[in-house]
């Protein structure tokens, strides 16, 4: 069976972060003063771009003197409806696979159905797994989610995700294929601690699974 992550795998993670803004910045238009919603968002793109990826909605409110509680607006954040699409390639392996495949990711649980809802990614994965559905400590690279996936399974298990940091470990451990999906465009540049978290296969795009699958799936 083929697996995927998400975020960065089938989409680009900032923009869930660049739609949190905008929800963010609507927001504050509506309780905050003229303008400031617009002046937030901006304020939050540009910490983004110049590589923050930590307190970033503290410190806007912070650069612009806003009295909301930063903690309202990462609930916000968290739970907004993402205006958000797949990557193109993405689109068009799921539109011509023909096997069964699933979906594995980690975050809180809102946030990841509100993503997978938008991508409308129910009809053609199954089953989808958020570990954010469990209590804290099931996320990968805990067994638990790829266990599930291996019982329904029929041969071998294929993994396609980014993070080397925890995505591949198990599954690799596991006898799973693991193939890293490294986007020029994604957010998390990190590098592999060992070779027992570095998946076997590297590509930058979609385009050049299909031949890895060949007899794999």
């Amino acid at each position: 069976m083929l697996v995927f992550d998400l975020d960065d795998t089938l989409y680009l993670e900032r923009d869930f972060a660049f739609s949190g803004y905008a929800a963010l910045g609507a927001h504050l238009d509506r309780t905050e003063r003229h303008g400031a919603g617009q002046r937030f968002a901006e304020t939050c793109r540009a910490l983004f771009a110049a590589g923050e990826r930590r307190h970033i909605i503290d410190r806007a409110l912070a650069a612009l003197d806003l009295e909301t509680r930063a903690a309202d607006l990462i609930t916000l954040y968290r739970d907004h409806p993402p205006q958000i699409a797949l990557c193109p390639d993405a689109a068009s392996f799921l539109g011509r696979w023909r096997g069964r495949a699933g979906l594995i990711t980690d975050g809180p649980e809102r946030t990841q159905r509100n993503k997978i809802q938008a991508l409308r990614l129910a009809g053609c994965l199954d089953p989808i797994i958020p570990t954010g559905q469990w209590p804290l400590g099931f996320g990968k690279p805990h067994p638990r989610a790829f266990a599930m996936i291996e019982t329904i399974a029929q041969g071998r298990c294929i993994y396609v995700a980014d993070n080397p940091l925890k995505d591949f470990v198990t599954p690799k451990a596991r006898g799973w294929l693991t193939i890293r999906l490294a986007r020029p465009e994604r957010v998390h540049h990190c590098p592999a601690p060992d070779d027992a978290h570095e998946a076997e296969a590297l590509i930058t795009t979609l385009d050049d699974l299909d031949p890895l699958l060949q007899g794999g799936a």
